[in-house]
């Protein structure tokens, strides 16, 4: 890997701003500690700097001649509402929130390539570090570009990463058209009839109605869509009755569903409407359907992400370079950015398949820790697509 010797000096610095963040995790909105950090980070490196973006975002600026050029990168902040089970020194100091899925590491990543690009300088144009708020399920991107980022910040391209767990520590991968999936969620309420549990027959019992919608909601991926297209449809949550010997009224199942286009998300829920409904009917019981639209599809500009993948292999060679890397069922609200700017978003490998590796589990796990090796490589990367992009023309 090429990495510069800048950057190398500052891999213990990055690894103590980046095990700071995860022992003092905050959620959406919430991340006022970090948020403070950062900016005080990027003052300290020289930057321009703006907060209260989105509520708690954060815009650095480095801003080199005159050119009128400028490029975009993205970081986000937020942690988890989950409670971690590590029991390292920097594991999280506050029940309840964990830094589950790396973004302690893409902040400190972006941080570090602020540092360099602003003791180096070497390039022509301006760039805008976006540290961004609630990404996990709050919309923090959206909200940023409809308080007018692209127009405040301008950018000709926007960039953002994360890190991949069981990708090998040194590689990326991105893909060119759409990546990460479409999200929504659901909610079907259901209601039967309520019995002593000695007597079913002389009820509606929505939790058997609940199993059998559970298993037809199946049928929609196998039988509804193209097997073409990839679709999931997850039932994570089931609630119903309090006492051991009451058949409940109601029931409630909730979870989430994936696409890569708003057409098949549309096809997903009128599907499950209809299914749920029928089977339903066929118990004697009613079915109340609640959706509601998450993210949209994650889509890389072409151009943009073959830029990325050319910067990558600068860096970690041909060979460790995936450009047609796999769709990502996982949503991502970079997408918002994307779809003001182009741009593409790429994959670091984390590490996690060899054994005695920091992350040997998957994002959203309790036992996830960033794993600070990468600290640098991502630094470079950051570094690189705007020393390229933006590069002094002679």
């Amino acid at each position: 890997m090429k990495i510069d010797p800048r950057i190398v000096a500052s891999h213990t610095e990055l690894t103590g701003i980046r095990r700071d963040f995860h022992a003092h995790p905050e959620l959406g909105y919430e991340e006022h500690r970090t948020s403070e950090i950062v900016a005080r980070k990027l003052k300290e490196y020289g930057c321009d700097v703006v907060t209260g973006i989105a509520k708690t975002g954060v815009v650095g600026t480095i801003r080199v001649g005159n050119s009128p050029r400028a490029i975009g990168l993205r970081a986000d902040m937020d942690c988890l509402p989950m409670d971690e089970l590590n029991t390292f020194a920097h594991k999280s100091t506050h029940k309840g929130r964990m830094h589950g899925c790396g973004h302690d590491g893409h902040t400190t990543m972006l941080l570090g390539a602020a540092k360099y690009l602003s003791a180096t300088r070497n390039f022509e144009g301006a760039v805008h570090f976006f540290f961004q708020p609630a990404e996990e399920g709050g919309g923090g991107g959206r909200v940023m570009v409809e308080e007018g980022l692209f127009d405040k910040f301008p950018c000709e391209s926007v960039f953002g990463m994360h890190n991949r767990p069981s990708l090998p520590v040194g590689q990326f991968a991105v893909r060119s058209g759409p990546m990460m999936a479409a999200a929504g969620r659901f909610d079907i309420n259901i209601t039967g009839k309520g019995t002593h549990g000695a007597r079913p027959e002389t009820g509606i019992d929505p939790v058997v109605v609940g199993g059998h919608i559970i298993t037809a909601l199946q049928s929609i991926v196998s039988r509804n869509i193209s097997p073409h297209f990839p679709v999931v449809i997850s039932v994570t949550q089931m609630h119903a009755g309090d006492a051991y010997n009451v058949i409940p009224e109601s029931a409630v199942l909730r979870g989430t569903f994936r696409a890569f286009t708003p057409e098949l998300i549309t096809m997903i829920m009128q599907n499950m409407e209809r299914v749920a409904k029928g089977v339903a009917a066929g118990f004697g019981a009613k079915v109340q359907c609640d959706f509601q639209r998450g993210y949209p599809p994650l889509i890389n500009n072409h151009d943009e992400a073959m830029f990325a993948a050319d910067v990558a292999e600068t860096i970690v060679g041909k060979e460790n370079v995936n450009r047609n890397g796999g769709l990502v069922m996982g949503s991502e609200d970079f997408s918002y950015m994307l779809n003001a700017c182009p741009g593409a978003f790429v994959l670091i490998g984390n590490g996690g398949a060899e054994e005695g590796s920091p992350s040997q589990c998957e994002v959203h796990n309790p036992k996830y820790d960033f794993n600070d090796e990468i600290l640098p490589l991502g630094a470079q990367f950051f570094s690189r697509l705007v020393e390229t992009k933006l590069a002094p023309k002679s």
